[in-house]
């Protein structure tokens, strides 16, 4: 029987406050609390409740025969902790149903994995633990920030463990293939590759709604159509989208939430599909091939590469700079520097840069709190600015020159030996 991958992202950054030069060296905080707290409210109350609650009730009703995956990232799960916990206890309701599985990811949805492979193993190794400990779970497949994938960094994933990993159907690496197949690492064949079917997850994640697209309305039992009408000969369609889709790219008036909760029900009774988990999918078909990705690939815009992120000038040098600091916050390892490392990490930070607006605009807008990428640049680069003066300092208080630990060590010898001397002068008098 052939198989249906729902898949859904969850991640929101820390969005940083009006940080201006004058206040390099003066104010050590960088977050607009307001800001995050009122997105993060605004999403759970208008997707993830809604919609965590129409998926409960979805796997009680047909009990093994629905099934769905989530990545959520560190630095959402921070949020939700701190700004909306009853989603989190939501979550842990799903996956009590045995029915959910949670991917790995990098706990600040970072790019670590493009420069530093000692940064990205240890964020990932972090953002599991945090899984288990929090839905009782450890992760065996990989989600990389938007889908990231190379055969470099797929090799990676497997050495750490994972059976398996997503990432995009890119055209320009599949060619006449289908996404619609499990393949295999190029270096690694035991790591398992799952394509994202980027045509039917587009339609119902950013078409939904359009009135001038021709298939308007998309409706349960035309995407179920589409499904049966696809060659018999392939093996799965990987279904693969951010969760915020529910309720907030698509608003509940569009009714979204009513295709969600058809959707089960259309595909068990009216389909050649059974739903299914990555790790089930990994698991249960063989690769049908190797996916060679020689270059770096995204889910992200037309281009499918890095050029949302480190498309240009200011991109790069901001990434090279926050990277450059890596080994001295290894070294002081503070509580707060570490905190402030994990969140200047996300990869949202670059995203706000991104200088490709003619086919990519109304997607780089999505909750940007910058008026411009130079905007973005600018305050960016005077965080950074402070947090290095902060590393630096801290970094030379724990470095003594020997000599003058030395005279240290001498002039205290020699106060405690006059202190001892007027001590025995005392109890002879």
């Amino acid at each position: 029987m052939k198989a249906l991958c729902l898949y859904f992202q969850i991640h929101q950054p820390l969005r940083l406050k009006r940080y201006r030069f004058f206040d390099i060296g003066n104010d050590h905080y960088y977050y607009d609390d307001y800001t995050n707290e009122s997105i993060m409210r605004k999403i759970a109350d208008e997707c993830y409740l809604p919609a965590n609650k129409i998926i409960l009730e979805l796997l009680k009703k047909y009990k093994g025969k629905f099934k769905i995956s989530y990545s959520i990232t560190g630095i959402a799960l921070d949020q939700l902790e701190q700004y909306a916990p009853e989603v989190i206890d939501t979550f842990k309701e799903l996956a009590k149903t045995g029915d959910v599985e949670f991917l790995a990811e990098t706990y600040s949805h970072s790019l670590a994995s493009l420069i530093h492979k000692e940064e990205f193993i240890y964020q990932v190794t972090v953002h599991s633990d945090r899984i288990e400990a929090l839905f009782g779970v450890r992760p065996t497949v990989f989600r990389n920030t938007e889908m990231i994938y190379s055969d470099e960094i797929g090799e990676m994933v497997s050495k750490m463990g994972y059976q398996g990993i997503l990432t995009e159907g890119a055209k320009h690496i599949l060619g006449w293939k289908s996404p619609n197949y499990l393949y295999c690492n190029a270096i690694n064949p035991k790591l398992k590759i799952l394509m994202r079917n980027y045509k039917l997850s587009d339609d119902i994640s950013f078409r939904f709604s359009s009135r001038g697209w021709k298939e308007w309305p998309l409706t349960t039992t035309k995407l179920v159509g589409w499904l049966n009408e696809m060659d018999d000969k392939e093996d799965l369609v990987n279904i693969f989208m951010d969760y915020e889709t529910f309720g907030e790219h698509q608003k509940k008036e569009s009714g979204i939430f009513e295709f969600l909760t058809y959707l089960p029900q259309e595909v068990i009774l009216k389909s050649k599909y059974k739903f299914a988990t990555p790790s089930e999918l990994t698991s249960e078909f063989h690769p049908i091939a190797q996916a060679h990705v020689p270059n770096v690939i995204s889910w992200a815009d037309e281009e499918r590469d890095l050029s949302a992120w480190l498309g240009n000038k200011l991109q790069d040098e901001a990434f090279r700079k926050l990277y450059a600091l890596r080994d001295d916050v290894i070294a002081v390892n503070d509580e707060r520097i570490n905190e402030d490392w994990k969140f200047l990490q996300a990869s949202d930070h670059f995203y706000y840069m991104c200088t490709k607006f003619a086919s990519d605009g109304d997607v780089h807008s999505y909750f940007n709190p910058y008026s411009s990428p130079y905007d973005a640049f600018i305050n960016y680069m005077n965080v950074l600015s402070d947090f290095q003066i902060r590393l630096n300092e801290i970094k030379d208080s724990l470095t003594v020159d020997p000599k003058e630990l030395q005279n240290q060590i001498l002039q205290k010898d020699e106060l405690i030996a006059k202190y001892e001397r007027e001590l025995d002068e005392f109890k002879h008098c």
